[in-house]
């Protein structure tokens, strides 16, 4: 039998899902369990590895924070230890697919619930966008290495591939006239990884572990190989003086730091990526929190040596912007190591951008479920598969475009906005829930929740104020659209106006 739920306000937009709702939905799911402990954890890892150390690391350092990015890594990731350690305590609560998005939905509110869905549908989408135009970056790079010199309006989209020819052409170099660009790498590659998510979600975990595998192994190279070629004299001084741009914004200093980590932050959206899977773990009342802070654990002591080990290898003004990892070993003479750490790249990315949009269509799933999004669309599951076919293919479709034609820039910023709304929003949901409901059964409890969660909600909060003004406000046109969706659509469909 289904488990009753509650009578709801079927008028209020604060309603609730009643968490016996979940139950029912947790007993009626197609989806397979088949994830373990560290199937979940290295899905997490599969996530924060990749773009924060192969990609913004040399944009944070060289324009924002210097040496200092090992404080903005760490920065970012206290903010995430407290969000991690709420969402541990929901994942062990609720264990099924949607992560902030579900947990919201019963506790804090049907609206509050929507906006931070939605932002979770921006924070996936472009991150995995980004990803795909950064991978084709270090694939284009792998390809010079080997002598192979694709024509530009292959490699990049229309803005970039004239952005670049012009800058060849002025360096004396002859580049043909063309009137169409598209960036092919990035498009097929997405590709690649969707018919991946569509097989199932075996293939997807069996697929990471063994890049999850090879990256951890190329990371712990560049820390140990990277260590010997570190001159202290980068990391004078480790905190640049500030300075401020025509803009009004502070680079370097402290400020320059806590903008670095708002930057870096959109590289741990890994352990958020976790509770996604909830649905699919084997065991995940217990599983998914120890994966949820496993993976943020390992990942933050990585990323923290990675930063130090880089900007004692180059200093921090001379870092490359797109592969600062690659061009610090290229820099020493290391020529063969710049080939591993390119592959490693590209399998990093390429891991991240699997996991990302495998949250993405799990986001899209628990949201049709609840009826504020088309079922027929986003909640189809596969026959043979088992998985979101349709939105997993819509998913690929968006992405896969939108990487190929348009030029990523500062996207990340917009990335790290919802997850650190999303974040704060889960801090004091789980507290709100810990006051309405204590006998509510708990397999993993928050440790002086108090304390935990109101430094949750301060840091997370802290650092989206710190973004810059063009995010927040293009953060802010984003959550109003989401609004409008709202009410045009997802109010009068939701399942809570059905009593039954």
């Amino acid at each position: 039998m289904e488990a009753k739920v509650k009578s709801v306000d079927t008028t209020s937009i604060w309603r609730k899902k009643p968490l016996a709702a979940y139950e029912a939905d947790m007993k009626k799911s197609e989806l397979k369990r088949v994830l373990t402990r560290w199937g979940l954890t290295s899905l997490g890892i599969g996530a924060v590895i990749g773009g924060g150390v192969f990609v913004l690391t040399g944009i944070a350092a060289n324009e924002w924070a210097g040496p200092a990015l090992a404080l903005s890594f760490m920065m970012a990731g206290v903010a995430c230890a407290f969000a991690a350690l709420c969402y541990a305590e929901f994942a062990s609560i609720l264990p099924v697919e949607g992560s902030a998005y579900a947990y919201s939905y019963g506790t804090v509110g049907e609206i509050f619930a929507w906006l931070i869905g939605w932002n979770l549908i921006l924070e996936y989408m472009m991150g995995a966008t980004t990803v795909a135009v950064s991978w084709s970056g270090y694939f284009e790079k792998l390809l010079h290495l080997v002598g192979i010199n694709p024509p530009l309006w292959l490699m990049n989209d229309p803005v970039t591939a004239q952005e670049k020819a012009e800058a060849l052409r002025k360096a004396g170099e002859t580049i043909p006239d063309f009137t169409f660009a598209v960036n092919l790498p990035a498009f097929l590659i997405v590709w690649v990884v969707t018919y991946i998510l569509v097989k199932g979600i075996k293939e997807a975990a069996s697929t990471n572990n063994v890049i999850v595998i090879v990256k951890v192994a190329t990371v712990i190279f560049v820390i140990v190989a990277g260590a010997f070629y570190v001159e202290s004299a980068n990391w004078t001084p480790f905190i640049p003086n500030p300075v401020v741009d025509k803009t009004g914004q502070t680079h370097y200093g402290f400020d320059g730091i806590v903008t670095a980590a708002g930057i870096v932050f959109f590289a741990y959206i890994g352990f958020d990526a976790v509770s996604t899977q909830a649905g699919e773990a084997i065991n995940p009342k217990k599983d998914v929190p120890f994966a949820i802070i496993a993976s943020l654990i390992i990942c933050t002591v990585l990323y923290i040596l990675v930063s130090l080990v880089l900007t004692g290898m180059v200093r921090y003004d001379a870092l490359d912007l797109k592969a600062p990892v690659a061009q610090a070993f290229a820099d020493k003479g290391l020529t063969w190591a710049v080939y591993l750490i390119t592959i490693a790249a590209i399998a990093g990315l390429t891991s991240v951008m699997l996991v990302m949009m495998l949250g993405q269509t799990r986001i899209f799933l628990g949201m049709a479920k609840d009826g504020l999004l088309p079922k027929n669309l986003f909640a189809s599951i596969h026959p043979t598969f088992k998985t979101p076919w349709k939105s997993t293919i819509l998913v690929g479709g968006i992405v896969s475009t939108v990487a190929a034609l348009t030029p990523i820039d500062k996207v990340s910023e917009l990335c790290s906005s919802g997850t650190l709304l999303a974040f704060a929003m889960i801090c004091g949901a789980v507290w709100l829930l810990r006051v309405r409901e204590p006998n509510l059964e708990r397999p993993y409890r928050t440790p002086a929740l108090p304390v935990v969660a109101t430094l949750g909600i301060c840091a997370n909060l802290y650092l989206m104020y710190h973004l810059r003004t063009d995010t927040k406000l293009t953060f802010v046109i984003w959550c109003t659209l989401g609004v409008i969706v709202y009410f045009l659509y997802s109010r009068r469909h939701s399942n809570l106006n059905n009593q039954e």
